[in-house]
């Protein structure tokens, strides 16, 4: 287990006390569907959640297992029936390749598949690497940056994000000027190369260590939390925005007190209205810009989440816990919003565990299908104990 993910899965276990004195309200009709196990030589333990493509196909990434048991990335391929299989892409060596990816991955117009490994490369201190499809069905690596050398980023934990003109944005755990982390650039040059810029350092004051991936809005700028620092060592959620001369200008948006929240390590979203949401160890908060500059910060709902929050199409709010439920091996959770404006949180679903053949301790964040079915991974659990990846049904 790398150590951005143990400092996270310690952050989840500190609100098991909340969901076992009562305060989440029971689980209700379980309607989720196993449809894969890891088994170790396939793939094992994933951390991230997944991506479709055009045809309804999941592609993810595992921590551990492979062929050279230092992670892997799969596809899982949807069948008549009702049925999927499985097939992994690639299998990191370890080595100058990459190990251990513990984000989510993202598709070009090309269909190439990118993402980050938590170690490995040239320096051993983790890549951003490619996937390209060839022609016969077999998928080719390329790292397109090896971390770790001089001031720049260490240990990307985070997935990527693009711009609008094909360059990638990202995180890293440590590293940088402070080793405090940062955010990073990559820009495409001729003949398939790519040069990589560190956008900013954080220094403590301003966040430090970010867990977490960007989100991007219109005017190209980026927006992310870190796990702790800020002006009460409690972590952030910041921005990140062009200077017209070049260069990046942050600004912290929020600092958590330890009351409204603490230590986040998942990342944003946006709802229609500009408004920004995310979880923290111990609550699950929206910023609202105000008129004139500035944002405010509202807590919804005082328990947290191990993942990122997402959307469906009537506005309610999903995520996952790590722990807690009926059985302790975690929950999938709702969030409605209310007519008077205050949110209630229903735990829908509470994983069993391998014993009963179902997933356990599920880490990362939910993706919606076009059919409006939720779509994860677990950590844990399944036959093997080793991870699943599941369907659930609103």
């Amino acid at each position: 287990m790398n150590k951005g993910f143990s400092i996270g899965l310690t952050a989840a276990l500190a609100f098991i006390m909340a969901i076992l004195v009562g305060t989440c309200a029971p689980a209700v009709a379980q309607k989720e569907r196993l449809l894969y196990s890891f088994d170790g030589a396939n793939g094992a333990y994933p951390t991230a959640s997944l991506i479709p493509d055009a045809a309804g196909n999941l592609y993810g990434t595992t921590s551990g297992g492979g062929a050279y048991n230092e992670g892997a990335v799969f596809e899982l391929m949807r069948k008549a029936g009702g049925h999927w299989t499985e097939r992994v892409l690639h299998s990191f060596k370890g080595g100058a390749d990459g190990a251990y990816p513990s984000a989510n991955l993202i598709f070009d117009a090309s269909v190439n598949l990118y993402g980050t490994t938590y170690a490995g490369g040239s320096n051993a201190e983790g890549t951003v690497f490619q996937l390209a499809p060839k022609a016969d069905g077999v998928w080719t690596e390329k790292v397109l940056h090896s971390f770790g050398n001089g001031k720049d980023g260490e240990h990307p934990e985070a997935g990527l994000v693009f711009d609008a003109t094909g360059n990638l944005y990202g995180t890293t755990y440590e590293g940088g000027a402070n080793g405090l982390g940062t955010v990073f650039e990559l820009i495409p040059k001729a003949r398939g190369k790519w040069a990589e810029q560190v956008l900013h350092s954080f220094s403590g004051k301003d966040g430090a260590s970010p867990y977490a991936g960007l989100i991007t809005d219109v005017g190209g700028n980026l927006y992310g939390t870190t796990n702790t620092g800020g002006a009460d060592s409690f972590g952030t959620v910041f921005e990140l925005t062009p200077k017209a001369g070049g260069g990046w200008t942050e600004q912290v948006l929020h600092s958590f007190n330890g009351t409204d929240g603490k230590n986040p390590d998942a990342g944003l979203i946006f709802d229609a209205s500009g408004n920004l949401y995310g979880p923290t160890q111990d609550t699950m908060f929206e910023l609202i810009p105000k008129t004139g500059g500035g944002w405010t910060e509202k807590v919804l709902y005082n328990s947290g989440s191990t993942s990122g929050l997402i959307f469906d199409g009537a506005g309610k709010l999903y995520g996952t816990t790590y722990v807690g439920g009926t059985t302790g091996y975690g929950t999938l959770f709702e969030l409605n919003r209310k007519a008077d404006g205050k949110w209630t949180y229903l735990t829908v679903y509470s994983f069993l565990g391998e014993a009963d053949g179902d997933g356990a301790s599920p880490y990362a964040g939910l993706i919606l299908g076009a059919s409006g079915h939720l779509y994860g991974t677990t950590y844990r659990g399944g036959g093997a104990g080793l991870g699943t990846v599941f369907e659930f049904t609103p």
